[in-house]
C-alpha cells in the first residue's frame, strides 16, 4: 500500500474529470463530511453511496485519501489504518475521538460512540431526483 505521501494528487484521478458523479469523488465527499471525533468503516462510506463496494472504497482511500480526513475511516473492528495507526492516533487525540485500549499500546475506536451511521448521512444529503421507472429510486419511495 503506498503511503500517504506517495498518493497522486487529485489531477491524477484515472477517469475523474471532476465531475461529482465519479465514485473516488464521491468517495472523497463523504469521507469529508465526517464530523471530527466520529468514524465511518469502509462499508458505511460505500452504504452512503448506495454500493456495497467496501473494497473499492479502501482502494480510493489508499490513493487519494490524503485530500481528506483519512483518519475518520477505519476498519469494522474500529481499528484505524494499516501502517497509519500511529499518526491516525495523534488525529483522534487532537479531535477527542472516543478510544479503546487493547494490550500495550493497541487501540482501536469505540464505535459504539463514535460510529456516523451511513443512514444519518444520507438523511444529512440532498436527496436525489428520481430517476428510476415511475420516478422511483429509493426504497422508502415504495
Amino acid at each position: 500500500m503506498p503511503s500517504i505521501s506517495d498518493r497522486p494528487d487529485s489531477s491524477d484521478r484515472p477517469g475523474s474529470s471532476g465531475h461529482p458523479d465519479s465514485f473516488v469523488d464521491r468517495v472523497l465527499e463523504v469521507v469529508d463530511a465526517i464530523p471530527p471525533g466520529r468514524v465511518m468503516t469502509y462499508g458505511d462510506v460505500a452504504a452512503a453511496l448506495g454500493s456495497r463496494a467496501a473494497r473499492m472504497v479502501g482502494q480510493v482511500m489508499a490513493f487519494y485519501g490524503s485530500e481528506v480526513p483519512w483518519w475518520r475511516v477505519v476498519r469494522a473492528g474500529g481499528h484505524p489504518p494499516v501502517k497509519h495507526e500511529h499518526l491516525a492516533l495523534e488525529h483522534y487525540r487532537a479531535e477527542g475521538t472516543p478510544l479503546l485500549r487493547g494490550a500495550g499500546a493497541a487501540f482501536r475506536i469505540d464505535m459504539r460512540a463514535a460510529r456516523l451511521s451511513p443512514v444519518l448521512f444520507e438523511e444529512s444529503e440532498p436527496e436525489p431526483e428520481p430517476s428510476g421507472e415511475n420516478g422511483r429510486n429509493h426504497p422508502s419511495d415504495r
